[in-house]
Parts: structure tokens; C-alpha cells; sequence
């Protein structure tokens, strides 16, 4: 709390005040994540969903969980150490698995109008398989075990198998 209070410049008491614990003060912090993480990621797609391609904004939402510059790096890291918070502590786990699994239903919503869907396709399923592998799919790459290529590579063949 000490470290947070120096670098937004103010008291210890007023982040003590304010957060109340170390705890509410990350669990906080992980809602804010999730908030400026969701209005970069709007931002940036913004003119992908005014042209009309709902596969190329598919694509854009799938890419938005690489770590394609340090603020998205850090923020996957960031994640995945909350994410393995959120296994032992409820707190943590309400605001990092909050509601339904809202990508995961954009995705296939997506999936759904972007038309000419494979016959047999399950775009619930396919979109379950696409935000999961993603997300693992950067991990590999903050790891350096894959290349950004490479993955983006990967989302394509998934999306050339998805749609006809």
C-alpha cells in the first residue's frame, strides 16, 4: 500500500482509507484492469465494426489478447497472476470470472453474423476453443516458446476452418 500511496503521490492514509485492505485495494485494481482493458480494446476495433466485417472484428477480438505491445503484455502477466489468485481467494475470483463469459458469448455472437458458417459449426463451442487457446496461445508467446506470426497464423487457420 506504501508503494501504491508514493506513486500516485499521496498518503499512506488516504489509500488506507480510501481501499481499507491490501486485499480490496487488488481486488480494485483488477476491476480497473478489466474496465481500461475493455476500452482500449473498443477503441482500437472501433473502425473494423463500422466497415461491416464481423469476421475481420473477430479477428481483431482474438488478436486483443496477444501481447502485442508492453501495455498488453503487462497486462496479460498481470492476469495470469490474478488468475491464480482467483483460485483460492472468492473475492478475487467474483471480479475475475464475473457473470457469464462475456467474450466468449461476443465471440460466438460474431461467429453467428459473420455468415457462411461451416454446416456443423457450434459457434458456442468454437468461440469456448477460440478464447481459451488465445489466451494460452500468449502466454507461449510472452514465454517465447511461439511468435506472434505463428499465432496469428493459428487464429486464421481457426477461422478458415470455422467459415466456408
Amino acid at each position: 500500500m506504501r508503494e501504491v500511496a508514493a506513486e500516485a503521490g499521496v498518503s499512506l492514509r488516504v489509500v488506507q482509507y480510501y481501499f481499507g485492505s491490501k486485499h480490496r485495494l487488488l481486488v480494485e485494481a483488477l476491476r480497473m484492469l478489466h474496465e481500461e482493458n475493455d476500452r482500449r480494446a473498443r477503441a482500437r476495433m472501433a473502425h473494423l465494426h463500422d466497415a461491416g466485417d464481423l469476421r475481420a472484428v473477430l479477428r481483431a477480438v482474438l488478436v486483443e489478447f496477444l501481447p502485442l505491445d508492453e501495455q498488453r503484455a503487462v497486462a496479460l502477466r498481470v492476469f495470469t497472476a490474478y488468475f491464480v489468485r482467483s483460485l483460492t481467494d472468492p473475492a478475487v475470483a467474483e471480479v475475475f470470472l464475473h457473470g457469464e463469459q462475456e467474450m466468449e458469448s461476443l465471440v460466438a455472437t460474431l461467429i453467428r453474423g459473420a455468415g457462411a458458417v461451416r454446416p456443423g459449426v457450434d459457434p458456442v463451442r468454437e468461440a469456448d476453443l477460440l478464447v481459451s487457446g488465445v489466451t494460452g496461445l500468449g502466454l507461449d508467446v510472452l514465454y517465447g516458446r511461439r511468435t506472434m506470426a505463428g499465432v496469428r497464423a493459428t487464429i486464421d487457420y481457426h477461422l478458415d476452418r470455422i467459415f466456408a
